[in-house]
């Protein structure tokens, strides 16, 4: 226990905050650790790496935009609707790449438009993913053709693939959340040394 003016040895944290001063106890309390780099110092301090704090905030604010090509398009608006919700994992899709992190590739993607994808792609800031979405986006499909892109790996440097012809919504969730798990495991991804 800490005693002011007193010469006992004192095991804690000391936290200063403008001209005020506070002194944590932990002789009896001590640091829950929760994970690996991250401890809890009871009621509300908790201790964690800048990586994890700018990771969480970027993984929970997903922002794709809408880049519906064919038929999977649907299937990602009904993922956006109310009975899927995106929204509950912190996933909004915007109308503007420039407001965006994700970059939803859902369709099949032909050699005409496969330059206007990649606009739109450069137009996103960084850091910045990208979700190819169903079997034509991610190896072409079953168009073998003279104007089909084979995968859009081809232009794009693609994070996580959702097969499926076309992937049913649940498929998209799944991918969203691999793309979570991505996320959480960069380091210094928000530096400018990267």
């Amino acid at each position: 226990m800490f005693m002011p003016g007193g010469n006992r040895h004192f095991s804690g944290i000391r936290i200063k905050a403008g001209g005020s001063e506070m002194m944590i106890d932990t002789s009896t309390v001590g640091l829950i650790q929760v994970e690996e780099d991250t401890k809890i110092l009871p009621p509300n301090v908790i201790i964690t790496t800048f990586d994890k704090i700018i990771n969480w905030g970027r993984l929970s604010s997903i922002w794709p935009t809408t880049f519906g090509l064919a038929c999977c398009a649907i299937e990602m608006m009904a993922v956006g609707a109310a009975h899927y919700d995106f929204d509950r994992f912190g996933i909004i899709f915007r109308g503007s790449p420039r407001q965006a992190d994700c970059l939803i590739v859902a369709g099949t993607v032909t050699k005409k438009m496969a330059p206007v994808v990649r606009r739109v792609y450069d137009q996103i800031p960084e850091p910045r993913y990208v979700v190819a979405m169903g079997s034509c986006a991610c190896t072409g499909g079953v168009f073998r053709t003279y104007s089909t892109v084979q995968g859009c790996d081809t232009f794009l440097p693609v994070d996580v693939y959702v097969p499926g012809c076309p992937p049913r919504p649940e498929t998209l969730l799944e991918g969203m959340m691999k793309l979570q798990e991505k996320i959480r495991k960069e380091q210094a991804r928000w530096s400018p040394w990267r």
